[in-house]
């Protein structure tokens, strides 16, 4: 990637045939498929990269189990087409970018022969919708062979296991963007749309738009605009056009994340909590994540993890598994919004599928991309795409990012991380790490140890990730604050709140080399994150050590 200034210079000097608004899976899904069919796109974020829903994801690649069961159960058999199609693109997923998403079994406790009978069944049938584009075939065990697994002894009668796939959501969304940026695209992030002008047709003709980091002003000129800001799609669509109607109900999700047990492989299914919702506890990058929940939010409202919410996941959880779990054992949480599309039949968030639409609002001409889930990213962007070529009366041609690898899984194997550990003389865990965010790419990142030795140090004792990662993100991603690297790019906000707060300083001083931050620049970039992560900790009622 370019650095921000450069792209900022392009950005304002040109006239894109699109420019999409929104840097999360979808737009950034958006972007790539525009630029693949020739087209010049731009793509702008008001925040960093895939800093909104989607780093909140419960971080599967999965056709949805609970749709399948919703559509027999409320005999709306609509979802099946949603489950259908993410089926499909959950392969993809995993095959354009192997260093980031891959299979995970999940297991689904039965406390009576007929929950494993009618679990069982329903999974096959998972299997079934999967076709060709299965990860593998659903299993029913007895419940000696259940306790296998660290599950809840009492009344056990078996289980059933199926496989779904798992992946690094902040890094796909990333690593999307990175793909777009070297096949041509333009891209930067911070910059925030503000007003928007009119050509002589009434279409809209160029974006107003604030730079966040700068306070200055530029204009983006383009043929066509894509709305793929999710939760705030709403409100781009009330710039575009005053007064049209209100689209999303918003849905609230909370994730935590606990210390992972040794030997712990498979993934938990809990088919049932006490208001019929479902939570997943899985393996995830060395902790053991738990989510989610739903339910009806304000945009407006600060997306912070609250006590209740964690006592809520953990009960739950307490009741399937061999050992209990208690909120002093929280290592870091999450809360995201979800943009869901307003349905006339469903009256709850929990009942509201993923599906999507491209609306095209025929006054200002703005395309939005409206709904959808992380696993169908790539569908939606193609299906927007279709409707861009249409508007700017070009010939359709059909979409190449079905099998487009993303950057870094050129040249990655999954045993790469051994050819890192010994030709670098790194640990196994920062070797693999590595290789797990990087792919391909983690030789370049580690070439930049060759500047300075002091660069293959970790970032903090106890931690994974090393410093050239810092460098390297700030040179070649765009990573700007403390958070773009810890939370979105090596991930060790999500790995412990304490390691964050702990690695904090040491970021700033190897991002203020990069940027040039003064000494106060410095010290109140690393206040405002302690702070944040502080008000997460205040949440969820834990205290800082």
């Amino acid at each position: 990637m370019k650095t921000r200034s450069d792209a900022l210079h392009e950005i304002k000097s040109r006239t894109f045939d699109v420019c999409v608004i929104g840097a999360g899976a979808t737009g950034a899904g958006c972007a790539l498929d525009a630029q693949l069919r020739g087209l010049r796109t731009a793509l702008i974020d008001a925040g960093d990269f895939a800093s909104g829903s989607s780093s909140a994801s419960t971080k599967l690649a999965h056709g949805g189990v609970r749709y399948l069961q919703q559509a027999f159960a409320e005999f709306d058999f609509g979802q099946l087409k949603v489950v259908r199609q993410a089926l499909q693109e959950r392969i993809l997923m995993l095959e354009n970018a192997p260093h980031l998403a891959h299979a995970r079994e999940f297991v689904v406790p039965c406390f009576s022969r007929f929950h494993v009978l009618y679990y069982g069944l329903g999974l096959k049938l998972y299997d079934w919708f999967a076709g060709k584009a299965t990860l593998g075939a659903s299993r029913f065990l007895s419940r000696k062979q259940a306790l296998q697994f660290p599950l809840h002894r009492d009344h056990l009668a078996g289980a059933v296991t199926y496989l779904d796939g798992q992946f690094d959501d902040t890094r796909y969304g990333i690593t999307l963007v990175k793909t777009f940026a070297d096949v041509g695209g333009e891209v930067a992030n911070y910059l925030k749309v503000v007003a928007f002008e009119n050509g002589n047709d009434e279409k809209l003709s160029s974006a107003i738009v604030e730079d966040c980091l700068s306070n200055h002003s530029l204009k983006v000129r383009a043929r066509v605009f894509v709305n793929a800001t999710g939760p705030y799609s709403d409100d781009l669509r009330l710039l575009a056009r005053p007064n049209v109607a209100s689209r999303l109900v918003l849905s609230k999700g909370v994730h935590i994340l606990l210390p992972l047990d040794d030997g712990t492989r498979s993934a938990m299914l809990i088919p049932k909590t006490e208001d019929g919702r479902v939570i997943f506890a899985i393996p995830w990058l060395g902790r053991l994540l738990v989510g989610t929940t739903d339910q009806e939010v304000a945009r407006d409202q600060e997306m912070l993890v609250s006590r209740e919410e964690a006592e809520y996941l953990l009960r739950h959880l307490n009741r399937y598994t061999a050992r209990t779990y208690r909120v002093e054992e929280i290592v870091s949480a999450f809360a995201g919004v979800r943009p869901l599309v307003r349905s006339k039949h469903a009256h709850e968030t929990k009942n509201l599928i993923r599906e999507h639409e491209v609306e095209v609002d025929n006054g200002s001409g703005l395309i939005s991309i409206l709904g959808g889930k992380w696993t169908t990213y790539r569908a939606m962007a193609e299906d927007t795409i279709n409707v861009v070529q249409d508007v700017l009366g070009v010939g359709l041609q059909a979409t190449s990012t079905r099998h487009h690898r993303l950057a870094g899984a050129q040249g990655y194997t999954p045993d790469q991380w051994k050819l890192l550990a010994s030709k670098y003389g790194l640990a196994e865990t920062a070797a693999r790490h590595l290789s797990e965010k990087f792919g391909g790419e983690a030789f370049a990142v580690l070439a930049i140890i060759d500047e300075n030795p002091e660069l293959k140090l970790p970032l903090v004792s106890g931690a994974s990730p090393i410093r050239a990662e810092v460098v390297y993100c700030a040179r070649r991603e765009m990573a700007v604050t403390i958070e773009d690297v810890l939370a979105r790019r090596i991930g060790l906000q999500f790995f412990s709140w304490k390691l964050a707060m702990e690695a904090a300083p040491v970021v700033a001083q190897l991002v203020a080399r990069e940027t040039g931050w003064t000494e106060q620049q410095k010290q109140q970039a690393i206040h405002e994150y302690v702070s944040k992560i502080e008000r997460s900790l205040e949440a969820i009622g834990l205290r800082r050590d």
